[in-house]
């Protein structure tokens, strides 16, 4: 289950860099704010992953 939720979270993050820069490409704001909203909840399942396994060891 961990190795799935950290894979999710990396790719919550590649899926919100591209939004990103997709976003700034165009100059859609919108897009923009999405893609580093993607990456930040996928810094924070990453975070909340890697607390898991620091309690497991």
């Amino acid at each position: 289950m961990a190795k799935e939720e950290k894979a999710r979270a990396k790719k919550e993050q590649m899926k919100g860099k591209a939004k990103e820069a997709m976003g700034r490409m165009t100059g859609n704001e919108r897009m923009t704010a999405k893609g580093k909203a993607d990456q930040v909840k996928g810094d924070a399942r990453q975070a909340k992953e890697k607390g898991k396994d620091t309690f497991k060891h």
